[in-house]
């Protein structure tokens, strides 16, 4: 695959991951508006992230780590890897059924362990039941990361990307339906119904389903016709064993510092309901923050890495590792344009962005989420790098050293977010984890970046430094000048909506101005690497007849 196709490749996911990320944001408003933050919200949200922190304990992970660079290496079989495909997909989908079937029954421990012990038992109860139309979401998960992968590793991108777009359709329909059956604001604990949690919690399984099912015919379209086999001996999966069982141990670590930062958050949050009116944090503004965080990675390093990674798995294998090396540095290279840019955006104009993508709430609530973002916004661009060469040891089979890695981060994020619990005023807390969290992403980036060195000899630092050097001036640059609209708009205007409506829209204007401006002056070539392959894509797409996603 060309970098040129690389590129294209990676504008299509980025396409599909705004959609779904724009949509996601019109659910999440939706969310915070049916049910305001606080206890019944914290609810909702720990019960609705038990299933994704299981499935990513227990299949995400290992999935993401093993099955393209084992379905690619299984294509140069004499049936192009079909037989092992089949094997894999058909034993795959029976362990996660039973999988799901297992996490369901244990639905009230799981509860209680993400939840902070100063929840009433009636609080619990009420997460209990909304965990068991949540938990089923392990398999959808499951599956859907499955078929993904089976496209991404035969060179179909698209449809992974785009999938999640129908689930939020489906999960904002559901919201629609609960606010009108059910009304917005605070909801008191005793006032939900069996009605009301299926409408919140059904659709929102509902939707993951959906979002796996619509795969299936992208599937067929790439010559996939899976039917069961059983059976893996002498399928050469011991290796696949071997860095799935690391994998498995590095996800693991990630989720016990995950369970620390539900119980601190969700702990913040009982401390502020005693704290006065106005004062919100938890869980919930922990989750919208993260939303927030989230959509600049995933709309370029993860498209971006998904598309280089079958690439760097052919030339691992074939052992090339200068064009491993040269993908790697592209990589920290474009998706470096992106976050530094989308850091700088938070900087300077957090309040307001928070404000007006989460329409229908208060201010105090969206400066909660934006101050927490921005802290958050910190380790962006580490967090993405790392990323990045976490791939890069999967490509070769080695799984090991990524959960060493995840040693220190692991400590430094959780010992960072006690502290926070311990130290801080509530209203604090959630800002403070997520000060931890940037902490623990530069941290990871470095030891990640020394270690690999080691293996590939040197990681054109050189190159890479000097490029995100001239990044951050036009950053600094641009997002100076995004502060003072801002600020000039708010003195003019006064602290509305409205306001920040229009200091997002023109301090954007100006920010991303500035930022291309300046590094057009400092001849920064990674801006028509990144732009070209995109503009020649939507004028491909205008001109021929639409057809699947490539």
């Amino acid at each position: 695959m060309s970098t040129a196709r690389v590129m294209r490749s990676s504008a299509v996911m980025a396409a599909g991951t705004m959609t779904s990320r724009i949509l996601g944001f019109v659910r999440a408003s939706l969310l915070l508006a049916a049910v305001a933050p606080g206890g019944s919200a914290d609810t909702f949200s720990v019960a609705n992230t038990v299933p994704n922190a299981i499935y990513i304990l227990l299949a995400g992970g290992v999935l993401n780590a093993i099955l393209v660079p084992q379905i690619t290496r299984a294509a140069r079989r004499l049936d192009g890897g079909r037989e092992y495909v089949d094997r894999l997909l058909t034993m795959a989908t029976v362990v996660l059924f039973g999988l799901t079937v297992i996490v369901t029954m244990a639905a009230p421990l799981l509860i209680r362990l993400y939840a902070t012990g100063r929840w009433s038992d009636q609080q619990v109860q009420l997460g209990v039941v909304f965990a068991l139309w949540a938990l089923p979401q392990v398999f959808w998960y499951g599956l859907y990361t499955l078929l993904g992968q089976v496209l991404n590793a035969r060179g179909s991108f698209g449809p992974f990307m785009w999938a999640p777009a129908v689930n939020n359709l489906v999960g904002i329909a559901g919201l629609i339906a609960f606010i009108a059956a059910a009304g917005t604001g605070d909801r008191a604990i005793s006032a939900w119904t069996p009605g009301s949690i299926a409408l919140l919690a059904g659709t929102a399984t509902l939707g993951v389903a959906v979002q796996a099912l619509v795969l299936l015919p992208f599937l067929r379209a790439t010559g996939v016709r899976w039917r069961p086999r059983w059976g893996l001996r002498g399928f050469g999966l011991r290796t696949a064993g071997r860095v799935a069982g690391w994998t498995f141990a590095t996800v693991l670590l990630q989720q016990l510092g995950f369970i620390v930062i539900s119980r601190v958050t969700t702990a913040g949050g009982s401390l502020t309901q005693s704290a006065g009116p106005g004062v919100k944090t938890g869980k919930a503004i922990y989750d919208n923050a993260f939303l927030l965080f989230m959509l600049p990675h995933s709309l370029v390093a993860v498209s971006l890495v998904t598309a280089l990674f079958t690439r760097m798995s052919v030339a691992a294998a074939d052992d090339r590792i200068d064009e491993v090396r040269d993908d790697l540095s592209l990589g920290l290279r474009v998706t470096g344009l992106a976050t530094v840019l989308c850091t700088t955006a938070f900087l300077a104009l957090g309040p307001d962005l928070a404000r007006a993508l989460f329409a229908g709430n208060n201010a105090g609530d969206t400066n909660q989420v934006a101050y927490t973002t921005m802290a958050m916004m910190i380790g962006l661009v580490p967090f993405s790098a790392q990323y990045l060469f976490q791939r890069v040891f999967y490509v070769f089979e080695d799984a090991r050293t990524p959960f060493l890695i995840q040693l220190p981060i692991v400590v430094t994020w959780s010992v960072g977010n006690l502290l926070s619990l311990w130290l801080l005023p509530p209203h604090l807390i959630v800002i403070g984890v997520a000060a931890a969290m940037s902490a623990a992403n530069v941290l990871g980036a470095a030891l990640a970046a020394g270690l690999l060195t080691r293996r590939l000899g040197h990681l054109d630092g050189r190159r890479v430094m000097g490029v995100h050097a001239r990044l951050v001036t036009a950053g600094i640059s641009g997002g100076l000048a995004a502060w003072l609209v801002s600020r000039g708009l708010h003195l003019v205007l006064g602290d509305t909506r409205l306001t920040a409506l229009t200091a997002s829209a023109v301090g954007g204007a100006v920010l991303v101005g500035g930022y291309v401006g300046v590094l057009r002056l400092l001849r920064v070539r990674e801006l028509d690497e990144a732009v070209v392959p995109l503009l020649r894509r939507v004028r491909s797409d205008n001109a021929e007849p639409a057809g699947h996603p490539a």
